[in-house]
């Protein structure tokens, strides 16, 4: 496990090196500012809250490749301006994580970037403990090698669980190489963060006004990923895996009935027996809430089970500043059940101290 103290003695001032991606839309409160922490109640109960979809970058990181912060609207903000935006949110801890950029790096780049970045993401978790952990990050494009940068991360680094894209170079996450990393991942007990990176193969259609490679294309990849992980088996295999699915898991939970039907329809496209319909697949992993309205959060429950359902912000992107009020404003769900999607779930996964 990481030294607490030995990290600490380089985290001062800006961190060695490390910063949180920052948005100019959030419009939060200037660094010298004093903000007020808001205190999350349930039924006259104070409540812990996580955030599982947060970001931050390792400049450092990002220079070995000359990769700067996309889009425009991103710099680089310091630790305290985290913590500041955090607390007029209501967010108790931010479960850290980074989105792969270095998927088509060789070996040696991928092991200095993953190097790099874990270190950082511990040096975070060490300087402010009680509001932060954090997802891996691992050179999944060689598979032997996440595997011990996982172990790594976890072991050496006390990092909480992995975070992965939705897809490799054009390669599903169901494919049979990345096998040894989900098993590794399900030895451990970690939950697998997956965070689209958008679907290169239709960037010629999603381009054009309105962002559609970020605001279709994302949720897009995120459901062939999960659709694979089912209809490929690997959810079979590997029952024990954890994963939680960004976006609220995409369209998939949105339209899952036809998956069921698809077989039903067409028995000859489906050659590899699973041991369940697939839409029962979706009640073993997990989904942050960034789904927008009260009614999409509420059919999103309804699909999965409040207790499959974590808070997400998708932090420093202003898309859902208000994840707090959304969990509290959606109808329907229990006191119990709004305290677990805000934090009580995440908590368990994830290792915090409640």
């Amino acid at each position: 496990m990481v030294n607490r103290r030995e990290v600490l003695g380089g985290a001062a001032g800006a961190m060695g090196g490390i910063a949180f991606v920052g948005c100019s839309l959030m419009g939060a409160a200037p660094a010298q500012a004093q903000t007020r922490r808001r205190e999350v109640v349930v039924n006259g109960r104070r409540v812990k809250t996580v955030d599982v979809h947060c970001h931050c970058a390792m400049p450092e990181a990002m220079a070995l490749m000359g990769v700067k912060p996309n889009p425009p609207e991103l710099h680089m903000s310091s630790l305290q301006d985290r913590i500041q935006v955090m607390d007029m949110q209501g967010i108790d801890v931010e479960a850290l994580s980074i989105n792969p950029f270095w998927y088509k790096t060789d070996r040696d780049m991928a092991g200095q970037i993953i190097k790099i970045q874990n270190e950082g993401l511990a040096k975070i978790c060490a300087a402010q403990p009680e509001r932060f952990v954090a997802f891996a990050t691992v050179a999944l494009q060689y598979p032997d090698l996440a595997v011990e940068q996982l172990v790594e991360g976890v072991k050496k680094y006390g990092l909480r669980g992995l975070s992965v894209g939705g897809s490799v170079n054009g390669e599903e996450l169901a494919a049979e190489k990345f096998h040894p990393v989900w098993a590794k991942a399900e030895e451990l007990g970690l939950l697998v963060f997956i965070h689209p990176q958008g679907t290169a193969e239709l960037r010629g259609r999603l381009a054009g006004n309105g962002g559609l490679d970020n605001v279709i294309g994302n949720p897009l990849e995120t459901t062939i990923a999960l659709s694979h992980l089912i209809f490929e088996g690997t959810l079979d295999r590997f029952p024990g895996l954890k994963i939680c699915a960004a976006h609220g898991g995409g369209y998939l939970p949105s339209y899952a009935a036809r998956s069921d039907a698809g077989c039903t329809t067409f028995p000859d496209r489906c050659t590899k027996p699973l041991k369940k319909h697939p839409t029962e697949y979706l009640k073993q992993m997990y989904f942050d809430s960034i789904v927008f309205t009260p009614e999409a959060l509420a059919h999103l429950i309804n699909e999965v089970g409040s207790a499959r359902i974590v808070m997400g912000t998708d932090h420093p992107f202003p898309w859902m500043r208000t994840a707090v009020d959304h969990i509290l404003a959606t109808p329907g769900s229990s006191d119990a059940e709004r305290a677990a999607m805000l934090g009580g779930t995440a908590s368990q996964l994830l290792g915090i101290r409640s």
